[in-house]
């Protein structure tokens, strides 16, 4: 054997035990021991019960609920997860009458507020579908806001009309 052939077949047996080597690491990785094994576990999460329907779902009820008590032309709408609430500052006409209304689709309730108080009556919107509609008068600039009760979940469709 000569000196060139036996340095081809130390490099042909060294190419061999690397390609080994890293097809054991690929196939131990892909297989999660060696993740698993190095990486942080993760924070407890809340399992979402089969019975929970999704927040699409949510969505969808809830604007099928403010579709059927469409009234008068629309000026703003949205839908909004309960725990970020609803906040806007709609563009109304001084003089004006408009009408609010709200599902919140999920569990639990969110608070309605108008800022100034003047602009509409606050109350507590549930969050069984149900349709809450508050008439909201345009004398000046009319912030609203809808908070989420603690432990509400869910979401908040909403739409404002001009009547």
């Amino acid at each position: 054997m000569t000196y060139s052939s036996l340095r081809a077949a130390r490099l042909s047996g060294c190419a061999v035990v690397v390609s080994a080597f890293l097809l054991t690491s690929c196939t131990a990785s892909e297989s999660g021991a060696d993740s698993e094994a190095n990486s942080p576990s993760p924070g407890p999460s809340r399992p979402r019960p089969a019975t929970e329907p999704s927040e699409k779902a949510l969505t969808e009820q809830a604007q099928a609920a403010l579709a059927a008590v469409h009234n008068g032309a629309m000026v703003e709408a949205g839908v909004e997860r309960v725990i970020d609430g609803v906040h806007t500052e709609p563009g109304l006409e001084r003089g004006k009458t408009y009408r609010l209304n709200l599902v919140c689709a999920g569990s639990g309730s969110a608070q309605l507020e108008f800022m100034p108080a003047s602009g509409g009556a606050g109350t507590t919107v549930p969050c069984d579908e149900s349709v809450v509609q508050q008439r909201i008068t345009a004398d000046k600039l009319v912030r609203i806001n809808v908070e989420g009760a603690k432990g509400a979940t869910g979401v908040i469709a909403w739409q404002i009309d001009a009547l």
